[in-house]
């Protein structure tokens, strides 16, 4: 046995550990933990280490002077504060959320549509980004009893990510390896299945350029491509955090909204594949200016800029 799979072992002991510990700590504990993480990783790393030059940067981009210094630091330590929380939110989520409790921890916002999207007998993806809490979404879409193959990158310990797998099935789902899963996202779209995906990463110098927030950002092309072969229905959605109510021994509450749907029926012309992937990118950018804490701004959302690859192919030349 080499020493990789001693190290992957070791590290899903303390992970089961920290699950166990978190699982079993109420809700006023861990906000009250997870206040003081936010106020370590904001006050007292390295700001490297924390990326704090790159999330102040984004935000910056991303609202221009609309909010001051003192302003923008205030969102980056909610939005570990937020990050924090949602990680021990993950863990509960098969244990706290059900269908009895459902409208307790979720108010729905546009519900009826999405309903009806998903009733349709179309092929249907659903896509987030990096926002609010992704993962109550769809773990609400399983309660409801509309399972989803959910797209997302494998993890290097295989001790990790089999538990996240059976993690999603508890919740409803199946998890679609994003690397080499391209048969089994067909086979859920010619089958008239539900895929859920985040749709915010950088997409490298091959990706389809829109504007995010002002400033074009590489965005996957194969999203509308999918939607377009298959006719699949396009459901913009995000869940973000509301309120406290620990007074009322409430767990968590949350506001799972559908800010859009897209028809590619309704796109026929050449630039129907750009047109498709600026609307969801827009519906994207909308959910996020509701509770800009609650972003993942430290990811290079930005990282590629357009002609990049062809600078590099002239300078090789």
């Amino acid at each position: 046995m080499n020493w990789r799979r001693w190290r992957h072992r070791g590290e899903y002991l303390i992970f089961r550990v920290i699950v166990c510990v978190v699982g079993a700590l109420p809700t006023r504990t861990i906000a009250w933990l997870s206040s003081g993480l936010a106020f370590v990783f904001c006050r007292l790393l390295p700001r490297k280490l924390t990326r704090y030059e790159i999330a102040r940067a984004n935000i910056r981009q991303a609202f221009g002077d609309r909010y001051s210094d003192s302003e923008i630091d205030g969102i980056i330590r909610g939005m570990w504060l937020h990050l924090f929380r949602m990680v021990t939110e993950i863990v509960q989520l098969p244990r706290k959320l059900r269908l009895s409790n459902c409208s307790d921890v979720i108010e729905f916002r546009h519900r009826d549509e999405l309903v009806r999207a998903l009733c349709t007998g179309r092929p249907v993806i659903v896509l987030s980004g990096h926002f609010g809490n992704w993962e109550m979404a769809t773990a609400a879409l399983g309660q409801f009893g509309f399972p989803a193959g959910v797209v997302a990158r494998d993890l290097d310990n295989p001790y990790l990510h089999n538990w996240f797998a059976r993690w999603r099935q508890a919740t409803g789902h199946r998890l679609i390896s994003k690397k080499g899963g391209a048969n089994d996202m067909v086979a859920f779209m010619q089958n008239g299945g539900c895929l859920a995906m985040l749709a915010d990463q950088d997409a490298g110098s091959r990706g389809l350029f829109v504007p995010f927030f002002g400033k074009p950002a590489s965005t996957f092309k194969s999203i509308a491509l999918l939607a377009l072969q298959y006719r699949a229905l396009i459901c913009v959605c995000y869940s973000r955090r509301l309120d406290d109510d620990f007074e009322n021994n409430h767990w968590v509450k949350y506001e799972a909204g559908c800010e859009d749907i897209i028809d590619p029926d309704d796109y026929d012309d050449v630039d129907a594949v750009r047109q498709i992937t600026e609307r969801y990118t827009s519906a994207l950018e909308r959910a996020v200016e509701l509770s800009p804490e609650q972003y993942f701004w430290v990811h290079r959302r930005w990282k590629s800029v357009p002609g990049q690859r062809r600078r590099r192919a002239k300078k090789a030349a």
